[in-house]
């Protein structure tokens, strides 16, 4: 069995904690363009828009003719009029509530109906707020409005977000006016990163751009790298707004290399660009700590191996013992919470 496929089960669990981050062995991250919205993203964001006066929704219910694949908007008084159920009140409702609502509203008429609302036109441009915000959703613009005005509306970022924002806009609607934006004519979208920090700690900072329409703005949760083996403390070190962390600033957060480590021997396992693989890169962090060698930067989701008298397989192993459980632990109380008073 190969080192690689010891370390696999970590690595899915790692994905999935922090999504698909990767690159080729050795090369220096470069932030990937983001695109639109998932059909998963919006999905989600779809039951939490907040419905306004104008816009329009499309009712699907296979068992009721009347209201099947068919287009009404909400009138200047908040009300959709809709056959069979008559005027409901939607202003200020969620999709998700008002899909409620008309399965409540038809079930004099039908067994257990099937409803599903669309949003198909918006009262106002919207824009996307995905990922680790408190409120993430789609928004309607209405009017010239800037990133840090529209971060007040979504309530501002999750606890475990991480200290940068992600913004895409189409082409077609401009260039994002920042020195970093990144361009892709093949998606038709402009793209760049965003310091948290500078954005909230600057007077009227450059990255507190005007919003367009259809910007889609990600936060994505907290990056990590992670240590184990021969070291102080076994685990994983929060990047915060940093794009990586040294090997000698890792090791130094984590305890120090422990008796009996053979530090030259060391490995970074590094995640592969759209696989559930690691690359291994062998990596002399004695030579690094003496001087004679430069310091190297561990990237998110890297995993640092300090080999000691035991092997290397029995280091990882000591790692998704020790470190995994208390993970699993703090994730299953999460999901208790959630489920008790969510």
């Amino acid at each position: 069995m190969s080192l690689l496929s010891l370390c696999l089960s970590f690595n899915g669990w790692a994905q999935a904690q922090r999504g698909p981050v990767g690159q080729q062995p050795g090369m220096p991250q470069r932030p990937g363009i983001p695109t639109a919205p998932t059909t998963s993203d919006t999905a989600k964001m779809r039951l939490n828009y907040v419905l306004g006066v104008n816009d329009q929704i499309l009712i699907r219910v296979p068992d009721v003719d009347e209201l099947n694949d068919k287009a009404f908007r909400v009138d200047q008084e908040g009300n959709l009029y809709l056959p069979l159920v008559g005027t409901i009140r939607v202003v200020g409702m969620t999709v998700q509530q008002v899909e409620a609502e008309l399965v409540k509203q038809l079930s004099v008429f039908v067994r257990a109906p099937r409803v599903t609302v669309s949003v198909v036109q918006y009262r106002s441009d919207p824009v996307f707020f995905v990922g680790a915000f408190n409120q993430p959703g789609i928004y309607p613009l209405q009017g010239s409005r800037t990133l840090l005005e529209m971060l007040t509306v979504v309530g501002g970022l999750a606890t475990n977000a991480s200290r940068r924002l992600r913004v895409t806009r189409r082409l077609d609607m401009g260039r994002i006016p920042l020195s970093g934006a990144v361009d892709d004519p093949e998606r038709s979208v402009s793209a760049a990163e965003i310091s948290l920090t500078r954005l909230m700690e600057t007077v009227n900072p450059e990255e507190d751009i005007t919003l367009m329409p259809y910007d889609v703005i990600r936060a994505s949760t907290e990056e990590m790298v992670y240590i184990t083996g021969q070291v102080g403390k076994v685990g994983g070190i929060p990047l915060v707004d940093k794009d990586s962390i040294s090997v000698i600033q890792a090791l130094a957060v984590s305890g120090g290399i422990g008796a009996g480590a053979k530090p030259e021997k060391a490995v970074i396992l590094r995640p592969i660009l759209d696989s559930a693989r690691r690359a291994e890169i062998p990596l002399d962090v004695k030579a690094i700590l003496a001087g004679k060698a430069n310091d190297f930067p561990l990237l998110p989701n890297d995993v640092l191996v300090i080999p000691g008298p035991t092997t290397f397989r029995q280091s990882v192993q000591r790692f998704m013992t020790v470190a995994i459980p208390a993970l699993v632990t703090s994730l299953i109380t999460s999901l208790i919470f959630v489920a008790v008073y969510g």
